[in-house]
């Protein structure tokens, strides 16, 4: 058979795995699909706001079961197993419905899962090309953004891929510090908007674009909570958390990505490059009742967080991947009366062995150099991981 006769859109392919109503496998509620994921590693250093630390340790461990409930719904369950300081953590990662068979092009999904904002978000960490996801989702996203609510989701009928969707969820690991747990959040407290579209470049090339927009209704922190409990945040630093460390009340995200294969056929040699671009908006208020002094000078309303990564990644055989990625970090801290500004940097390389489609080893290194982050130093981390997957797992988006 042929090259050309195996070829297969990549465009179609995005859409084949990321359109809900071909989503369920061939499962059902007496042969469900069950998976698990192991992923180990040794690293000689800590990134920032990063969930790896120095030394050997485990990351996040998967173990998925899925199936289609009956014709019109399709459930997932993936609970994810972590070690910490010692500790062992059992998360509930995604535990939703999915309906398959609305029409006009909708869907509704309902329960815990991954938010479709960006690029990388709505894939599993496992499926990343690097160790760990970008400076900016570490910061913004607590690394990867998963929570409780409901999407409703819509693919036009047009000749390029389009898709629009709107989220609502409970918002709990995206809100400011409230140390003296005396703010009043609100119960719903993110709401999202999306859009993403794509096509193909002949038949060896595929791109997508996106633009995401994330109101965040507890996201913005009072200046006199960051007063007082100074000295609470900087102990804070060095403990796990899945929470987003820098925190506003509108986030916008762009995002884009190519890819490219010698004759469409995508599983012998491959090209990916991908970016996103984060700008957190309105970070910091006055508390509500707050009297500013004669003199006093506040915080800037105008004060914003951003960050963005490009990466590129070369499948050169179906063995071996090489990938590099830059990325950086611009954030504010506040102190007193004012911001201290702070960068991050980090130039990473990664090269990997794949076994098969199941197995993959990878050796990192990271480069990182950083301003004013209380605890971290420029540094040059290795990282040495392995990724395994068991059982039937999904296709992933695109």
């Amino acid at each position: 058979m042929s090259a050309l006769n195996t070829r297969v859109s990549l465009l179609a392919l995005a859409c084949a795995v990321s359109s809900y109503s071909v989503m369920a496998e061939d499962s059902s509620l007496t042969n469900p699909s069950i998976s698990a994921v192991l992923d180990g590693y040794y690293q000689t250093g800590d990134r920032p706001l990063a969930e790896r630390a120095e030394g050997f340790g485990l990351g996040e461990t998967e173990l998925a079961l899925s199936a289609n409930i009956d014709e019109m719904f399709y459930g997932k369950v993936t609970a994810v197993v972590e070690s910490h300081d010692g500790e062992t953590e059992l998360n509930l990662e995604e535990a939703f419905i999915q309906t398959l068979a609305m029409p006009y092009g909708l869907s509704v999904r309902a329960g815990r899962f991954l938010s479709d904002i960006g690029y990388l978000n709505n894939q599993h960490l496992h499926t990343d090309a690097f160790t760990e996801r970008p400076a900016a989702y570490r910061a913004f996203l607590g690394g990867h953004y998963f929570d409780d609510g409901i999407r409703l989701n819509y693919v036009a009928p047009t000749d390029l891929y389009w898709t629009m969707g709107i989220e609502a969820f409970k918002g709990e690991s995206l809100r400011a510090a409230d140390e003296h747990g005396e703010r009043d959040f609100d119960d719903v407290g993110v709401y999202t908007a999306l859009t993403k579209i794509g096509g193909d470049i002949g038949i060896e090339s595929s791109w997508q674009l996106g633009l995401s927009y994330l109101r965040n209704q507890n996201g913005q922190a009072y200046a006199e909570d960051e007063h007082e409990d100074e000295a609470a945040d900087e102990e804070g630093h060095a403990e796990h958390s899945h929470s987003a460390s820098y925190t506003g009340e509108n986030t916008y995200i762009a995002d884009f990505v190519y890819k490219w294969a010698p004759n469409g056929n995508y599983k012998y040699q491959n090209l990916t490059v991908s970016g996103e671009y984060f700008r957190v908006t309105d970070i910091f208020g006055m508390e509500p009742g707050h009297i500013v002094e004669a003199g006093h000078e506040d915080v800037s309303t105008d004060d914003y967080h951003q960050g963005w990564y490009v990466s590129s990644v070369y499948q050169f055989s179906p063995s071996w991947s090489a990938g590099v990625r830059y990325g950086q970090i611009d954030t504010n801290e506040i102190h007193e009366d004012h911001l201290d500004p702070q960068k991050l940097k980090e130039s990473e390389v990664s090269l990997a062995w794949h076994s098969s489609h199941f197995s993959t080893v990878r050796l990192q290194y990271t480069h990182q150099t950083g301003t004013n982050f209380d605890g971290f130093e420029d540094d040059n981390i290795f990282t040495l991981q392995y990724v395994m997957s068991l059982g039937a797992h999904g296709a992933h988006q695109f």
